[in-house]
């Protein structure tokens, strides 16, 4: 009898190792540009920074050259695989992001607000593990996107209204949720989208 071949489950690369998009190499030379004019970095420092962001090849490489440039919010592309977290205040993230396969979120009587509009997603299939007591998550999404709330609830709400695909990514809420609540939706169409959207039918 033949012995099956296990083989080794496969693991998500670093989000630093994350491959770099020629947009993201345009956004921080963008970066580096408005540093050079405002006197922030010198010529030379903004020729050789900015030869490093046409050769990066990893999400990393790229967010190292604006790192003393920018407050972290403001970074042109952000690389943190940290919780996420809000206490009795408001923690929002945005712009270019990468999102982890797992990620662990808290929200104590605050608000966590993920905009994954232009976000990197590191697997098709993200969970975020939420801790939320007392507190709400905001979500917006892209068209395509699906948003499943499978956490345990108690005396909380959701409301997702997304337009999903059937070949598309999925956002899964699991956790906890305590007199919290959770809302997911789609950015809404302007009036071309909806025409054509219409006229497909």
């Amino acid at each position: 009898m033949d012995t099956p071949i296990r083989r080794p489950a496969e693991r998500a690369p670093r989000v630093r190792d994350l491959r770099a998009s020629d947009a993201d190499r345009e956004r921080v030379v963008k970066v580096l540009g408005e540093a050079l004019a405002d006197g922030r970095i010198t010529m030379e420092e903004h020729s050789e920074r900015t030869s490093h962001a046409y050769a990066a090849r990893t999400l990393g490489e790229l967010t190292g050259l604006t790192a003393d440039l920018s407050p972290q919010e403001a970074q042109p592309i952000l690389v943190d695989d940290r919780p996420i977290s809000a206490f009795f205040g408001r923690m929002r993230r945005e712009g270019r992001w990468v999102v982890p396969v797992k990620v662990p979120l808290l929200a104590l009587f605050g608000t966590v607000e993920l905009d994954l509009r232009q976000a990197v997603l590191q697997r098709r299939h993200i969970v975020l593990d939420s801790l939320i007591i007392g507190g709400r998550l905001r979500i917006l999404v892209p068209d395509g996107v699906q948003v499943n709330v499978t956490g345990r609830t108690i005396l909380s709400t959701r409301e997702v209204r997304t337009r999903p695909t059937p070949d598309g990514p999925t956002i899964e809420v699991g956790g906890t949720l305590v007199f919290g609540s959770v809302k997911a939706k789609a950015p809404k169409r302007t009036l071309r989208e909806r025409m054509k959207n219409r006229l497909r039918r």
